[in-house]
């Protein structure tokens, strides 16, 4: 997609006219593949930006987090149940 890009690209008076020719011919929107044609310059290193690796580890690493925190609640419970029933053990004794 790149080569098609950049040859076409350079046919047209703005990267918008390139866009708005190129879309319908691979069946999407203009909009679709200006953001697509930003996404690979910022992967590419073209433009300042967040790469798409990054964003996954981000969002890989989001949910990690969120699955921690949910097991650490889980613990915190089970932790003052295990606690309470030691007291009472002790104090039936």
């Amino acid at each position: 997609m790149r080569y098609v890009w950049c040859e076409q690209r350079s046919e047209h008076p703005s990267m918008w006219a390139a866009v708005e020719t190129i879309a319908p011919m691979i069946g999407c929107t203009p909009r679709t593949l200006h953001d697509w044609v930003k996404r690979d310059q910022v992967d590419a290193g073209e433009r300042d930006g967040v790469t798409t690796d990054k964003r996954e580890r981000v969002k890989a690493l989001e949910r990690e987090v969120k699955e921690l925190r949910r097991a650490h609640e889980i613990l915190k419970v089970a932790s003052a149940f295990f606690a309470e029933a030691e007291l009472d053990r002790r104090l039936k004794s």
